[in-house]
């Protein structure tokens, strides 16, 4: 991404580690029916002729490339136009609309046909507005300083006693309460930049964001910095990100339809691996 690294460092507090209200949980929908019409023709769209799709600005990395969401670069904008392509559109046929995060899942009408923005579903985001079924299945990370206490940890158990840094109110401080569970209350910061200096500065001995921030942090923010290993950040359900619809969408059976299909071709699959494929080295802990 053309920026000066320092507006980079800005990026955390909008990548991966999304903050949720609840425990994440699955989109729950019906099967398109055989009767349900997917055609482009017979889609209904904010704007005809044209798919809408909603991201927020500036759009970061690994999630988006050169914060240009129409690139086709980047996992969320390549898995939009994956999407765009089942359901029938070209790249021309495809406009981009600028949602703020906390808009995009707010109640009320939408100015976008679905919105990618790295939001988790969870039930209460769900009274509001519909979510496609996952297209992405998120872990949690530990980032250490290589050389620390805790940098060469194999286990969940070998974390008890760190002083853990992470963001409040996202889906990473659910996974250090309930799955790590240390024996001192973690750092909690209101911003994740704010985490992130705090690791840097060593006043923490490990930090724990969602497992593709963890690779940007290491490669971008600190110098000297590894991942420890991923888990998940649950132990039942797994934290998914959905697209975002209006509450009542039409488009919901189409998009669920284009979402599984592409599960199903391994085009998913494909796309992770390309863009977030660092994550396959990332060690589990158990």
């Amino acid at each position: 991404m053309a920026r000066p690294l320092m507006l980079l460092a800005l990026a955390v507090a909008l990548v991966g580690c999304a903050p949720v209200d609840e425990q994440a949980t699955t989109a729950s929908s019906a099967a398109p029916s055989a009767s349900t019409a997917c055609t482009k023709e017979q889609l209904s769209l904010v704007k005809a002729g044209k798919l809408t799709i909603g991201t927020d600005k500036p759009a970061y990395e690994p999630w988006f490339k050169d914060d240009d969401p129409s690139n086709g670069q980047g996992f969320e904008s390549a898995v939009a136009f994956a999407v765009a392509g089942e359901l029938g559109f070209d790249r021309s046929e495809i406009e981009w609309a600028t949602v703020k995060f906390d808009s995009a899942f707010a109640p009320g009408d939408k100015t976008f046909d679905f919105d990618i923005n790295q939001v988790s579903i969870t039930p209460k985001r769900a009274e509001v507005v519909d979510f496609s079924n996952g297209y992405y299945t998120v872990k949690q990370a530990v980032v250490a300083l290589k050389g620390g206490k805790y940098a060469t940890a194999k286990t969940l158990a070998e974390l008890q006693d760190a002083k853990i840094g992470v963001q409040v109110g996202t889906t990473s401080f659910d996974a250090v309460k309930s799955v790590i569970k240390p024996s001192a209350d973690p750092n909690v910061y209101n911003e994740q930049v704010d985490a992130v200096n705090a690791l840097k500065n060593k006043q923490v001995d490990a930090l724990v964001v969602d497992l593709p921030t963890a690779f940007y942090v290491t490669a971008a923010q600190v110098e000297n910095a590894q991942i420890v290993g991923q888990f998940s950040s649950t132990g039942g359900t797994p934290e998914e990100f959905g697209l975002v619809m209006e509450k009542g969408s039409a488009l919901k059976p189409c998009v669920d339809k284009a979402v599984d299909a592409l599960k199903s071709k391994g085009e998913l699959a494909k796309i992770e691996q390309e863009w977030l494929g660092s994550a396959v080295g990332a060690p589990e802990l158990s």
